[in-house]
């Protein structure tokens, strides 16, 4: 056994009045957590204020804050060494896959983190960003705990290959505005993003919604802590209806011709008469 994960060990053994909570904690970060304090922290919506005093508050809003930091420089710095040939804008782009909200969230219920977040349950139900944040805020508690080489060990031990594959993130193009743009551009759909609201959410966490229409059909709608992010997700559903050619879709081909069609009616009608033959002159004098 490491000398660290003795100690570790030791100090669970002796000195841990909660072991339940520090062997769930185990299970999720490899290690025994030291000041397990913070990690309870970490793990408390702020939800949970409205029902508590004054001097009782208490939320992970803080080390969420840390933690974003945090994880963009270790992600960064796994990449930088996992491509070493690799130039910054593909490094740039690959960290981004990694690190957005719906990936932190998905990681947070792989890992069984969302379990032990703690929050109202309307919150639970109406926020998805919630588990996302609790992981940020957790790895900004292991900073505090035990510094930075045990917050890039507990990615590159247990999250990268466990829950995130490097190569496969790399090849995959998720510019789904793009696509989107691009598709509108052959098909000459008209395609139209609309940022639907903005909700400051805490002290650092704005959240945006988006939808995009496709000829004045609502065709994709999109929540994300950027309005990039909310209209990436908008225009992802807007292609899954398209390769699916689902029923929204076939309503959206069905606008699509009949605008075209009430179009050339007008240009039709806006064309100036055809002037009279000679022989249909002669016949009218007549």
């Amino acid at each position: 056994m490491h000398i660290d994960s003795l100690i570790d060990y030791i100090h669970y053994l002796l000195r841990c009045k909660d072991k339940s909570f520090a062997r769930r904690l185990y299970k999720i970060l490899g290690f025994y957590p030291r000041n397990i304090a913070v990690y309870r922290e970490a793990l408390i919506h702020r939800s949970l204020n409205h029902y508590r005093p004054q001097e009782q508050k208490k939320d992970n809003e803080r080390l969420e804050y840390l933690g974003d930091a945090v994880i963009e420089t270790v992600v960064s710095d796994i990449l930088y060494h996992y491509f070493p040939k690799k130039k910054e804008g593909f490094l740039t782009s690959v960290r981004s896959k990694i690190v957005q909200r719906s990936s932190l969230n998905r990681i947070a219920k792989e890992t069984g983190l969302v379990e032990l977040i703690q929050s109202t349950h309307i919150n639970r139900t109406h926020n998805s960003f919630i588990s996302g944040n609790a992981f940020e805020a957790l790895v900004g508690a292991i900073y505090l705990d035990r510094g930075y080489p045990h917050c890039y060990r507990f990615f590159e031990e247990r999250i990268i290959g466990k829950h995130i594959d490097i190569e496969k993130v790399a090849k995959e193009d998720d510019n789904f505005k793009s696509k989107l743009i691009e598709w509108s551009q052959k098909t000459q759909y008209k395609v139209e993003f609309e940022l639907v609201n903005e909700n400051i959410v805490g002290t650092n966490s704005p959240t945006f919604r988006s939808r995009v229409c496709i000829e004045g059909i609502e065709a994709g709608t999109g929540f994300g802590y950027s309005k990039k992010e909310s209209q990436q997700l908008a225009a992802k559903e807007a292609m899954r209806h398209i390769r699916k050619k689902t029923e929204l879709y076939t309503s959206i081909v069905n606008r699509h011709n009949c605008l075209k069609e009430e179009n050339r009616d007008k240009d039709e009608n806006m064309l100036p008469a055809e002037p009279e033959s000679s022989s249909e002159q002669n016949i009218s004098q007549e």
